[in-house]
């Protein structure tokens, strides 16, 4: 039941309004600014009023189109948020409604994992990756022991807090049940089973292992695999092709091992979160301080970025400004860039929207693969909705249609942009903002994936031709 109108505690089922504190936010909370956004809403930095706690507040819109389902995907991620108990899963602190607005408070962490690549510009080290890896499977091992499917692990939804700890982040696309059939995920990290599943078709937990995997290359190369590719190449590369490796020798034994048992592309034949949990390369002895470490240098190579740089990780010094660790001049500094930092909504293209809290990326939202797609694939774009449009035609070969016309426009896209260095910079942003489909009908996916062994040359080349990028 939707709320019955905008004033506090419109909610008239007695069930649901339990999930609500009836207090005004605005009353509560101060200090807010911008630190992320994405087509979910925004996420915040912010300050309650009355503990003078700091914490971080994802606020998500449930008016306009598709207003029924995205109260739908908040009750849902709420009633997800109050059953988590773990130090590795991200602290829900409660969540408020104000002007068709829910505003769901969560831990303040300084940033995620994609936000220390995007700062340092460089791979992590080995024993970095190690420790990160650690937490967040000990984050899933405990979401896993609960029949819970995480369905959307990359480095954006792993966060870091102050001390150091790892917090898994971004359960908008999470399952309550295991197994599960839903095309959710976010396609470079998406595991091969969900790719292929039929509507009767089920994965379980291992799905999140996989997506670990790909992490874990991405910590040790600076993105995915298949990032060069269109979301579609990658999704049939992923279903159809062997799974991905380390591309360097310098790692070690244990890590490529590490890496090579998460990818085994047969679901039986993946390890469990638990088995995991006793490899070499998350058991071997590592510095205590390992992570404070990679976090300070991570401060200070902030301090030392560029003014427009600066802006945009500056997030990660929010909270030591607070607690007045900062020098007064640099508070001053900061203070009279806080209104051009929220004006410009600090737009990353990896890793602000993953800031703070379990949000991570732009992925709380039906609609948020949208604002990549319109600019690269309109027509992937209503395909992945189509479960939200009763207008489209939902025959097997009408699907199957309707990606291959979208397929044909990718591959006249990427012609093109081959001849254009400019334009190949912005596909590689573009790429850098895809974020997680939240949800899709399964049937068009599998369907299609399905039917392209059976293709023609000429669309096979469609899979095969890689985005050229200036990276």
């Amino acid at each position: 039941m939707m709320p019955s109108s905008t004033r506090k505690g419109a909610v008239k089922d007695p069930e649901l309004a339990d999930l609500f504190f009836k207090d005004d936010p605005q009353d509560v909370f101060c200090d807010l600014h911008e630190i992320g956004h994405g087509s979910f809403g925004a996420v915040y930095f912010a300050r309650n009023s009355y503990s003078n706690e700091v914490v971080a507040i994802k606020k998500m819109s449930y008016n306009g189109k598709q207003t029924t389902e995205k109260w739908q995907d908040i009750i849902k991620e709420v009633k997800f948020l109050e059953q988590l108990r773990h130090p590795n899963t991200i602290e829900y602190k409660g969540c408020y409604l104000k002007d068709n607005t829910a505003w769901l408070v969560m831990e303040y962490c300084l940033g995620s994992a994609s936000d220390l690549l995007e700062v340092h510009k460089k791979p992590l080290q080995e024993v970095e990756i190690a420790a990160i890896t650690h937490g967040a499977l000990l984050g899933l091992a405990y979401l896993h022991s609960h029949n819970r499917i995480h369905r959307d692990v990359k480095a954006g939804n792993i966060l870091l807090t102050e001390l150091g700890q790892v917090k898994l982040a971004d359960f908008g696309s999470a399952s309550i049940a295991s197994p599960a059939n839903s095309f959710v995920g976010t396609p470079y990290w998406m595991a091969p089973e969900v790719i292929l599943a039929m509507d009767e078709g089920q994965y379980e937990g291992k799905v999140d292992i996989w997506s670990l995997g790909i992490t874990c290359i991405e910590l040790a190369e600076r993105k995915p695999p298949l990032f060069n590719m269109n979301a579609m190449s990658a999704l049939y590369h992923i279903a159809q092709n062997d799974s991905p490796t380390l591309l360097s020798n310098e790692w070690s034994d244990p890590f490529r091992s590490f890496v090579d048992y998460c990818l085994l592309k047969i679901p039986q034949d993946r390890p469990s979160s638990g088995e995991l949990l006793k490899h070499d390369f998350v058991r071997r002895e590592r510095p205590p301080r390992v992570l404070m470490d990679l976090i300070q240098r991570t401060k200070d190579a902030v301090r030392e970025l560029d003014n427009l740089q600066y802006r945009k990780m500056k997030k990660i010094l929010y909270q030591e400004k607070h607690i007045g660790l900062m020098g007064e001049s640099q508070e001053d500094e900061e203070d009279s860039e806080a209104a051009s930092c929220k004006r410009n909504s600090l737009g990353s293209n990896h890793s602000i929207p993953s800031t703070s809290l379990s949000t991570g990326s732009q992925s709380s939202s039906v609609n948020s693969m949208q604002e990549m797609l319109e600019d690269s694939c309109p027509d992937m774009t209503m395909m992945l909705h189509q479960d939200y449009d009763s207008t489209l035609d939902s025959s097997p070969q009408a699907k199957k249609d309707h990606w291959d016309e979208a397929l044909h426009r990718d591959q006249r896209q990427e012609r093109s942009s081959s001849s254009d260095r400019s334009s190949q910079g912005q596909n590689y942003r573009n790429q850098g903002r895809f974020a997680t489909i939240k949800s899709a009908s399964l049937l068009e996916v599998a369907s299609w994936v399905q039917g392209c062994r059976g293709l023609r040359v000429d669309m096979a080349v469609v899979f095969s031709v890689p985005h050229l990028c200036s990276c």
